[in-house]
C-alpha cells in the first residue's frame, strides 16, 4: 500500500458475457470473507480493505498493519450499545478508531461477546476515550456483507489510495458499495431445481420441489402434503429451518411440535403446502444461533442475545416464501402462524391470506421464557 499514490478507485467495464454478473461478484465476496480474505469496497472516490474479525488470522493481521493507512473497527449499534459505548451517532452502523497495540483475541472479543479481552490488552480496548462515527457507505456496505455471508457483523477496515491497484496486486475482489446494498436487498428470484414424489408419515401423497435463488445461495423447498386443492385458499406453513427443534428435538424451542403439527394438520385437511425456508437461527446460521444459546445460559432472552452478537431481532427475508408460492400458482392461503408479521409479509407481495390459523404447540418448562420473549418483543400471538 503506497499513501502517495492518487486516490483511483474506478472498476474496469464488464464487456464479456463471461464475466460474473453484479450478483455473481457479491457472492464471491461473501465466499472470500468467510475464508478470511479481504476485499475492496469503493464509494465516493475512497477505497478500503475489508476483513471480518472473525475470520481474520494474525498473518494477515500484521499484512495489513504493515501497510499503513487509517484503520477503523466497524460495529453494528447493536453491538455497541451491547459494549456500553456512549454518544453513540444515529446509524445502524458504528466506526471505532482501532487502538494501535490491540492484539487479535482483544479484536474478536469486540465481535464474540462470548469471548472476554485478555487480561494484557484491556488498557489497549478502553474504548471509551474514542468518539464512535456514524457509518459510511463502505461501512454500511461491509457489515451488509458479512451478515449475509453469516458471520459475526465485525469488520476492520483499512482505508488504501488505490484501490484498483491493491485488488490487482493481491488478487483481490472489488466493489462498489452501493452495488452491494443494492443487490444484497434485492428480493431474489427463485428458480425451480428439481421435483419428486415423497410418501411421508404425514401422508402418502407428497411432493417436494427444491428451489435455487437466482444468486446461487441456499436452497429452499415446497412440500405438498396431500392434494391441496389451489382453486381456494391452500393451508400453508411458512416454516424457517431449526436444526436443534426439527432435527434434535430441542425443547428450548418450539419448533419442532410447530412443524409436526402443520404436517398433520394439513394431512387431516386431504393438502397443505409447508414451505420449509433456509434461515435458521431467525436468519442468522447455525453458528450464531449457538453462540446465542451461550448468552441465554447467561440470562439474556433470545432478542438480548440476538443483539449482543450485532444482529437484529430477525434477520429474516420472508419474501422468499411469497416468491415461492407464486411459482407454485398459490395465490391465496389459510396460513398457520402465531406470528402477524408473516401475514403482513404475505399480503404486502401480493399473496391473499384469508385466514391465520393459530399454531399453539410444544410448550414446555424449557421454553417458557422464549415464547414469552417472542410474545412480549415480537408480537407472536400466543394465546
Amino acid at each position: 500500500m503506497n499513501a502517495l499514490r492518487p486516490a483511483r478507485v474506478t472498476e474496469s467495464p464488464v464487456t464479456s458475457l463471461l464475466a460474473p454478473s453484479a450478483i455473481e461478484r457479491v457472492m464471491r465476496c461473501k465466499s472470500d470473507l468467510r475464508l478470511g480474505l479481504p476485499v475492496v469496497v469503493t464509494a465516493d472516490g475512497k477505497a478500503s480493505l475489508v476483513v471480518p474479525l472473525e475470520t481474520l488470522s494474525e498473518a494477515r493481521l500484521g499484512a495489513l498493519r504493515a501497510g499503513g493507512g487509517e484503520t477503523h473497527i466497524v460495529l453494528t449499534r447493536n453491538r455497541a450499545v451491547s459494549l456500553h459505548l456512549g454518544d453513540l451517532p444515529d446509524t445502524e452502523v458504528v466506526v471505532l478508531a482501532m487502538p494501535a497495540q490491540a492484539g487479535l483475541d482483544a479484536l474478536l472479543a469486540l465481535a464474540d461477546p462470548v469471548r472476554t479481552v485478555p487480561q494484557g490488552q484491556a488498557a489497549f480496548m478502553d474504548l471509551s476515550r474514542h468518539s464512535p462515527l456514524p457509518g459510511q457507505a463502505i461501512h454500511h456496505a461491509s457489515i451488509a456483507l458479512v451478515k449475509s455471508a453469516q458471520l459475526l457483523p465485525a469488520v476492520l477496515v483499512f482505508t488504501v489510495q488505490d484501490g484498483l491497484a491493491e485488488a490487482m496486486r493481491h488478487g483481490l475482489s472489488l466493489m462498489d458499495a452501493g452495488a452491494i446494498l443494492t443487490e444484497l436487498t434485492r428480493a431474489r428470484v427463485q428458480h425451480p431445481v428439481a421435483s419428486a414424489r415423497l410418501p411421508m408419515a404425514a401422508h402418502e401423497a407428497g411432493r417436494v420441489h427444491v428451489y435455487r435463488p437466482d444468486d446461487g445461495g441456499t436452497e429452499h423447498y415446497a412440500i405438498e402434503i396431500g392434494t391441496p386443492d389451489r382453486a381456494g385458499p391452500v393451508l400453508v406453513r411458512l416454516h424457517s429451518a431449526c436444526f436443534t427443534g426439527d432435527v434434535l428435538g430441542s425443547l428450548k424451542c418450539d419448533c419442532g411440535p410447530q412443524l409436526n403439527a402443520a404436517t398433520a394438520a394439513m394431512a387431516e385437511e386431504g393438502g397443505g403446502v409447508l414451505l420449509y425456508l433456509n434461515q435458521e437461527g431467525r436468519g442468522i446460521g447455525l453458528a450464531n444461533k449457538m453462540r446465542a444459546y451461550s448468552l441465554q445460559d447467561r440470562g439474556f432472552d433470545t432478542v438480548e442475545a440476538n443483539h449482543h452478537l450485532g444482529f437484529d431481532d430477525d434477520e429474516r427475508d420472508f419474501r422468499i416464501g411469497s416468491a415461492l408460492l407464486a411459482r407454485l400458482g398459490i395465490a391465496s392461503v389459510r396460513l398457520l402462524t402465531n406470528n402477524p408479521a408473516k401475514v403482513a409479509m404475505l399480503q404486502a407481495q401480493g399473496i391473499t391470506v384469508a385466514e391465520r390459523v393459530p399454531l399453539q404447540v410444544g410448550q414446555t418448562a424449557q421454553n417458557a421464557r422464549y415464547l414469552a420473549t417472542k410474545a412480549a418483543k415480537s408480537g407472536h400471538l400466543l394465546k
